[in-house]
């Protein structure tokens, strides 16, 4: 049975990116409240063909939404069949925000029994014909869950809520309508019908700045703030929101312009029904406008193609030059799906030129949607997905494609229509293979995606003469988005650059030591690598920051991780012998996980920067490479307990080391890989922020290189750490003035050290002027001020402590630090109350939680202080000294604050002859039991159903505040009872069990 098209789409030439935006230069003369921004706004969507509602209750937008479907779907519902309709395909009682997500991005045509026993499709939104689709406006709609809530504004399509704007009076930061939005998902986006679920795009404003993210970056980062699962921050944070630009890259910042542009009627609808991508992780992620250019550049290409009879032609492709770290991924995923589905075209060909960027560009495309694409262990299997007729995307490496081709002179494939997409189109797509796939299709459009296209300027000097630069392989440059635009929109992240050889230190300092010497046999002096190699462990916990901890698939960890880039397989041999030399006699516990991975490549870097490519193949490895290469796989494999070798064989062979070794650099299971090529381009791990470098790089090897490490993670993690033992600095800026612009260099590459520690010093010296460490200050001025001195202090010591010269040169001692952090968040917590309703939420103090995090004091170093105190012969209870410095501790924690009374109850309690840390386990334990059961006893609930409830919950990581769990332990409701006592009642018991949850789980109990 084979399996059904999906429906063509239909490409137009009305852009849903703006070509050029001219922004009005009229500027508002006067001060502008919250309720004037959002008049002029509805009005402006009315001048745009939204019909206004004054709408604001439940019953109201039920009947709308009625109203709504039965005109898009050219029908008119009986009562019954409305009630099955929205019982079964709208709002179904277990019904998830992620539910209704999959129902708009997936499953949005649902079928409708009719009384008369005939069954219709119901569109809930029409993607074929977007302009089918009915947009409205209303705003200050009133929902009620835990909390009272009033919305902003609220697009309906068809009258289901499907974009929402929060907006915050001009001059109050957009972090706070970030938060707002947050608080309505806890509060009451749930609430009633939950028809507020639906809603897929935020965009949150100031009036002066906008922004955009979807619906489950919402979610999530809801969960990760609640504490309710301990994950790694990903896309769920104020980082990952995204500004709207025109097709020049020209961010549209103010609310009118962002309205006039985003809020268009074909491009809200478009960004709706085509450029949001559900992935297998059920996150929805919505396109960047530079992505969405790029795909209808190329989608356009296509269809002028077709009609100007330029296919097989350079005339009909072109290439799209977007910086690595951008999310060509995702825009190549999108563009292949799109054109798949156009009438015209047979067949899509995504073209790798490595095998683990097969293996990668696979994984990443099935996270986008399983199953969309197939990928070749083989060329026969590849045969067999270009004869399949459902096969419509297929990704393949460039190898396997031109066996093919060799093995199969024509085959009925090359006369057909195929779209050929080349990832990351380098010198690898320009020699005898680019030239015989482009001889072997007939009806071809070639299109191919860079992050550092090859300009005449520095093309190589060999090979053809006519595959020189990306302009002769591809044709025309189609869209750009350079390394400068990224960082600008803060979509990928700056270089922090150290030349070691050149760095002025004390003399003392080993930095000193490590000159960059021209002769590879003295860069390979045993002397010279011992000193780096001293170096990198001396340094390691600074650049990697040791001191951070953060949470990956459930799992603690600590810091980033690192690669090392080698000049040669001798090189990466010397390094990897010298770091187990280095640490053969620490405890296994202080040892750096170190591995290596190399494999047979050619030759060596050609004029224009770019590596040659290491595959899978380890035979031309000579023999004492090779026995090095096992030797270190055995290493690996005692340290994780795996059986791979450099074998070819499928299971345990040399390609599976990669996936694994992949995987674990991913997770942060690795602290360093010291490598040659491999994972220097095309490989994305968040977790990864420092590469140092033993090796001659510059122009495309340089850029990709350093592009590992600038990659965005948290709020912690602000720049790519580079590590130089070579003097590159003249190749770092050619390549930055190459790939972004001759004014690049002050974007790109961070501020020297001197110019952020006079920052520092002076925000530090103007803090101490006006603030005791110590004390809260009494005006409400005063407390925003100090907030926002004491922010400015951890943003730069956040970029500061990187440096080698910043040590020993803090200004705040420890217990300044953590009186300051006492304070902060004695101040948030008298600022920001718990709940919303109390309407005393200060909307322009933002609070740098994360920042505070790092510098943390967690329960570990707590037991420690109390057990070298013990150790010393103490009195715990008795030494007023010890007392104030342990609380001064907890108080300026954020996870330790309100755990202060169990800390202390502790210290009271534990014996003088006693383990500690068993002693805290046990103590935990009971004051678990204790204040679980006084928590059943207030409430009245179930006690079984409680205690069964709060040990999964403790299994799963999270408090599960839907479904039949929560109902089971909640007391009988009497007849009796006042309307609302019972959703008053449960949303109390939803705050303690949180409160309790958040209480022991952080504490590990």
């Amino acid at each position: 049975m084979s399996i059904p098209r999906v429906e063509p789409i239909a490409v137009t030439n009305e852009s849903t990116v703006v070509a050029e935006y001219q922004a009005d230069t009229r500027t508002e003369q006067a001060y502008q409240s919250e309720a004037q921004l959002e008049k002029a706004f509805i009005d402006l969507l009315q001048g745009q063909a939204y019909e206004y509602l004054p709408i604001t209750n439940e019953t109201d937008l039920l009947g709308n939404l009625r109203n709504q479907l039965q005109l898009l779907n050219k029908v008119e519902f009986t009562d019954s069949e409305w009630d099955r309709l929205f019982t079964d395909s709208i709002s179904s009682a277990n019904d998830r925000m992620i539910d209704k997500t999959i129902r708009i991005q997936e499953d949005y045509i649902r079928v409708l029994k009719r009384d008369s026993g005939e069954t219709k499709n119901i569109y809930l939104i029409d993607k074929s014909n977007i302009h089918n689709n009915r947009l409205q406006v209303i705003n200050q709609y009133e929902a009620e869950g835990n909390y009272q809530n009033r919305y902003d504004v609220t697009i309906l399509v068809n009258g289901l809520p499907m974009a929402h704007v929060e907006l915050k009076r001009r001059g109050v930061d957009l972090r706070e309508a970030f938060n707002q939005i947050k608080r309505y998902q806890r509060d009451s986006f749930w609430a009633g019908s939950g028809l507020f679920e639906y809603v897929q795009l935020f965009v949150i404003s100031n009036g002066t700045l906008t922004k955009y993210y979807s619906n489950t970056v919402r979610e999530t980062r809801v969960k990760e703030s609640n504490g309710n699962e301990r994950t790694r921050k990903t896309s769920n944070s104020f980082e990952f929101t995204s500004w709207w630009a025109d097709a020049n890259n020209k961010p549209i910042l103010d609310l009118m312009s962002f309205g006039k542009t985003f809020f268009a009627k074909h491009t809200i609808l478009n960004i709706l029904t085509r450029y949001c991508v559900f992935t297998e992780e059920q996150l929805l992620l919505v396109m960047r406008p530079y992505q969405i250019v790029a795909t209808e550049r190329i989608l356009q290409r296509i269809l002028v193609s077709e009609n100007s009879k330029t296919l097989g032609s350079l005339a009909a492709g072109g290439y799209i030059w977007h910086t690595t770290g951008s999310g060509k991924t995702l825009t190549s995923f999108k563009t292949a799906q799109l054109a798949s589905q156009m009438p015209s075209v047979d067949k899509v060909l995504f073209v790798v030129d490595r095998k683990d960027l097969d293996f990668q560009t696979m994984k990443e495309y099935d996270r986008f949607q399983k199953g969309a694409a197939n990928s070749s262990a083989s060329t026969a299997e590849l045969k067999k997905h270009l004869e399949n007729p459902d096969s419509r995307i297929v990704i393949t490496t460039i190898q396997k494609l031109s066996k093919f081709i060799e093995g199969n002179k024509d085959h009925p494939i090359q006369r057909k229509r195929v779209v050929l997409i080349f990832d990351e189109c380098h010198r690898s797509q320009f020699g005898d293979m680019h030239s015989s796939i482009r001889k072997a299709f007939k009806n071809y459009n070639l299109f191919g995606f860079t992050g550092t296209p090859i300009f005449a300027a520095g093309a190589s000097t060999g090979g053809n003469p006519d595959l020189k630069t990306t302009e002769q392989a591809f044709g025309d440059k189609l869209h750009t988005y350079t390394i400068v635009d990224a960082i600008t929109d803060k979509n990928v992240l700056p270089f922090r650059v150290d030349y070691v050889n050149t760095m002025k230190t004390v003399e003392s300092s080993a930095d000193k030591q490590v000159s960059a010497i021209d002769t590879e046999a003295a860069l390979l002096a045993p002397e010279r690598i011992s000193k780096i190699v001293n170096y990198i462990l001396e340094h390691f916990d600074q650049k990697t920051r040791r001191n951070e901890s953060y949470s990956i698939d459930k799992k603690r960890v600590q810091g980033f991780n690192s690669l090392m880039a080698t000049q040669s397989i001798a090189a990466a041999k010397s390094y990897y012998q010298e770091f187990k030399k280095a640490q053969a006699d620490l405890p296994e516990a202080q040892r750096l996980k170190i591995a290596t991975i190399f494999s047979f490549a050619a030759n060596e870097a050609e004029s224009d920067g770019l590596m040659p490519e290491e595959g899978f193949e380890v035979d031309a490895l000579d023999v004492p490479s090779r026995d090095f290469l096992e030797s270190a796989i055995s290493d690996y494999n005692k340290m994780f307990g795996t059986s791979f070798s450099t074998r070819s064989d499928k299971d345990g062979g040399f390609e599976n080391y990669y996936k694994d070794l992949t995987k674990k650099l991913k997770s942060r299971e690795l602290d360093l890989v010291v490598v040659v090529n491999m994972f220097l381009t095309g490989f994305d791990a968040t977790t990864l922020n420092t590469l140092w470098v033993d090796k001659n790089l510059r122009q495309h090897g340089l850029l990709q290189a350093y592009s590992r490490t600038n990659r965005i993670l948290n709020s912690v993690k602000t720049y790519g750490n580079i590590v130089c033992f070579r003097d590159l600095e003249k190749q770092t800026q050619e390549a930055i003035t190459l790939f972004g612009n001759k004014e690049a260099g002050g974007i790109v590459i961070l501020k020297p050290y001197g110019e952020y520690y006079e920052e520092y010093s002076a925000t530090v010296s103007e803090f101490l002027a006006r603030f005791a460490t110590n004390e809260v200050p009494v005006l409400e001025d005063d407390k925003k001020l100090f907030i926002k001195l004491f922010n400015g202090i951890l943003r730069l010591k956040n970029i500061l402590v990187s440096f080698d010269d910043f040590k020993g040169n803090e200004i705040l001692t420890q217990a300044q630090q953590q009186d300051c952090q006492s304070v902060y968040f004695e101040i948030k917590q008298q600022l920001i109350p718990m709940w919303p309703e109390k309407d005393s939420i200060v909307q322009d103090v933002i609070f740098e939680l994360e920042l505070i995090k790092q510098v943390e004091i967690n329960v570990d170093y707590i037991l420690d202080l109390i057990r070298k105190l013990k150790d010393s012969g103490a009195d715990l209870n008795a030494d007023k000294e010890i007392k104030a410095s342990i609380s001064r501790a907890v108080d300026s924690s954020s996870a330790l604050r309100s755990k202060k009374d169990l800390i202390e109850r502790f210290i009271q309690s534990v014996n003088i002859d006693a383990n500690i840390d068993d002693s805290w386990v046990q103590f935990l334990k009971e004051q678990r039991v204790i204040e679980l059961e006084q928590l059943i006893e207030d409430e009245n609930l179930d006690p079984a159903s409680t205690h069964t409830f709060v040990d999964q919950s403790f299994k799963s990581g999270s408090i599960q505040t839907f479904g039949t769990g929560l109902a089971r332990l909640m007391p009988a409701v009497s007849i009796f009872s006042p309307a609302g006592e019972h959703e008053a009642q449960r949303g109390r018991v939803i705050e303690k069990l949180q409160n309790y949850f958040e209480r022991f789980f952080t504490l590990g109990s």
